[in-house]
């Protein structure tokens, strides 16, 4: 619901509310204690969260993605961990979609006939920039369905290496540390 919520907000106002990612993130260090987490697995995810705030910073730099977008980047890697390629790949191709129906907005724009019914959809808007929050939060949701349940399932219903928060499974050089 929280994915949710933040997506619509980026859709209608290109912001995304510290507060709202905040609690999204601290949500997976609830989870991580409920689902008895191992360090291991803990260290991969936090690990992953802090590649891709240093990755999504970069980018923010050169001015492609908006501050909120890091933070939420940050926070759905948290919860990735291990599983970050999956999650990757999904928010590239959201991220692709959202790009995509931005650009032809624009471009329907630019025929006559089109122009009135685009100009409704103003928070589509190109002037208005990409609300790259929408494909994070669709990966933040594949992420959190991916996490392990109490009876050692995710969501999807996998077990085994698809569950993070075993030592056995985490990154080898991350359960050396701990």
């Amino acid at each position: 619901m929280m994915l949710t919520m933040l997506a619509l907000l980026d859709l209608h106002t290109r912001r995304l509310p510290n507060a709202a990612v905040a609690v999204f993130a601290a949500l997976y260090f609830v989870d991580a204690a409920l689902t008895q987490c191992t360090g291991a697995s803990l260290a991969a995810h936090v690990v992953a969260g802090a590649l891709s705030l240093a990755l999504a910073g970069l980018i923010f730099r050169f001015g492609w993605l908006g501050g909120g977008d890091v933070k939420l980047a940050a926070a759905v890697f948290l919860w990735a961990g291990p599983q970050s390629w999956t999650v990757f790949v999904i928010v590239s191709l959201c991220g692709l979609f959202v790009t995509l129906t931005v650009l032809t907005a624009a471009a329907m724009k630019r025929i006559p006939v089109l122009a009135a019914v685009v100009g409704r959809l103003d928070w589509i808007a190109l002037s208005r920039g990409v609300p790259y929050g929408v494909a994070l939060a669709l990966g933040g949701i594949i992420a959190v369905l991916l996490q392990p349940t109490f009876g050692n399932h995710t969501a999807f219903g996998l077990r085994g290496p698809a569950v993070s928060h075993h030592a056995e499974f985490a990154l080898p050089a991350l359960a050396r540390l701990v």
